[in-house]
């Protein structure tokens, strides 16, 4: 009978020793990261459409690709230099995409570290996003003639100066630094 009640308290003592008391939460931290690793982007659901703002690409399930792209981007430093030395007052940037589209997926988060780096003022910065059909409930949207996403459209003064379309020519920053400075 001694034996069996020793058993007895072992087996518990093991049961509900190991049981954690602490809440789900802090077992598991909910963090965007946390977002499902496999999200389908051609589902509308995921898509950002008309006007938005820059932070909507932190959060889930867009920081899953915006983050990483925009950490993990080596940048040119070459042209960037050249980049830095240019002036920002008169600029103004449009940045069309389509949060569905790998292009778009893979280059605006390497072109927002470029632009974080430059020091770029994010206020004159605007971004439109796009079916895909590439159609945007944005009033001025038929007027910028998009084909293809994603078109990051630079301005002087309000006037077009130059875009970046679908994929760079050379680098990103060197495509940037050949529109600024092509008419000097």
């Amino acid at each position: 009978m001694k034996y069996i009640s020793v058993a007895f308290v072992a087996i518990m003592l093991l049961f509900y020793g190991c049981t954690a008391k602490k809440p789900l939460a802090t077992l598991v931290p909910v963090t965007e990261e946390a977002a499902p690793a496999e999200v389908n982007f051609s589902e509308q659901t995921t898509w950002l459409l008309g006007y938005f703002s820059p932070g909507q690409l932190t959060r889930a399930p867009h920081s899953t690709w915006y983050i990483k792209g925009f950490d993990d981007y080596q940048l040119n430093t070459e042209p960037l230099n050249k980049l830095l030395e240019i002036p920002k007052d008169e600029l103004t940037i449009k940045i069309v995409m389509g949060s569905w589209c790998p292009d778009s997926r893979r280059e605006v988060p390497k072109f927002m570290r470029i632009l974080q780096i430059w020091q770029f003022p994010a206020g004159k910065v605007t971004f439109i996003g796009v079916d895909n059909a590439k159609l945007s409930p944005v009033g001025e949207y038929t007027g910028l003639n998009i084909e293809r996403v994603p078109t990051f459209i630079i301005y002087k003064n309000n006037i077009e100066v130059g875009r970046i379309i679908e994929n760079p020519k050379t680098s990103l920053e060197q495509d940037m630094v050949n529109i600024l400075t092509r008419n000097e």
